[in-house]
């Protein structure tokens, strides 16, 4: 079942995602039940939600809703660079592969939801897409054994991991500043839960930019599959309910062409993979 955060008439909610004749339309569950989505996942009871949902009538038509990231108070969004096999050769460093990897954290405000503009602030030109798939923890916990990783998956959403690519050599040691801007990333359309995905390992996930395909690849390339991730991040932080993970991007980034090709205003990106859906969004200047 696929769960959406958004706003309708004002307010903040959320619901499960509904196939009508008219297009996608959606049940509003925080108007009934209250809570938001990360309450239900903390409380071990996205069954009981989906209980709910199922006997609900959407509400909310697409066109009169916006989108917002599905978890809106999870603690952590922690992200995983160079993780696709073909990416680290992309790098041309002649490096070998990494023993572990590599992590850095993002904070909600650098992130819109599907269909929303990203922003290209004044500081820089040079804002870059990367498609990813996004992990989203159910179960908590500390040291979680690999073989037991994926059951602490609640479900799956997507993420445009906009990057201000000089902004993320601005210091010696770390990538933060160009990986925060806000709404520099977007993140959704939807939730989709653990149990709509068959395979972790087989999930193809495609970056088109004005309809160009710009990434492809399969997390069957991934140096550090899902179960690994989520057991090494546990390793030394304790993974909360709402937390979000993303996986890495293929190779194709802009920055990788010669001459590059960042965003500009106008773009339109669209991130896909196999069962999640599509995540859409253009690309405008900030207003200062």
């Amino acid at each position: 079942m696929r769960f959406a955060s958004y706003i309708a008439e004002g307010k903040t909610t959320y619901g499960s995602v509904v196939e009508t004749e008219q297009g996608l339309a959606f049940t509003d569950i925080g108007a009934r039940h209250g809570k938001h989505l990360q309450q239900w996942i903390a409380e071990d009871a996205m069954e009981d939600l989906k209980s709910i949902a199922a006997t609900l009538e959407p509400l909310h038509q697409e066109k009169d809703i916006r989108y917002l990231p599905p978890i809106l108070h999870g603690e952590k969004i922690a992200c995983i660079g160079v993780n696709y096999a073909n990416r680290n050769a992309e790098y041309k460093d002649d490096s070998a592969l990494p023993k572990y990897p590599s992590l850095f954290l993002r904070y909600l405000d650098s992130f819109v939801g599907h269909r929303q503009d990203v922003v290209r602030p004044p500081e820089s030109h040079m804002l870059d897409y990367e498609g990813e798939i996004v992990i989203i923890i159910g179960q908590g916990g500390r040291r979680i054994p690999r073989e037991e990783a994926l059951s602490h998956i609640a479900g799956l959403t997507l993420m445009n991991e906009g990057t201000l690519r000089d902004w993320v050599r601005h210091a010696k040691f770390n990538v933060t500043q160009g990986k925060n801007f806000d709404k520099s990333g977007v993140i959704g359309p939807w939730m989709i839960t653990a149990d709509e995905v068959d395979d972790y390992s087989n999930l193809k996930i495609q970056t088109r930019v004005n309809g160009e395909i710009r990434q492809d690849d399969n997390t069957s390339n991934l140096m550090f599959p899902f179960d690994y991730i989520i057991s090494y991040l546990s390793t030394f932080m304790t993974l909360k309910p709402g937390d979000m993970i993303s996986t890495g991007t293929p190779n194709g980034a802009g920055a990788r062409f010669d001459p590059p090709k960042y965003l500009v205003p106008g773009d339109v990106v669209e991130v896909e993979a196999a069962g999640v859906g599509i995540l859409r969004n253009g690309v405008v200047d900030e207003s200062v």
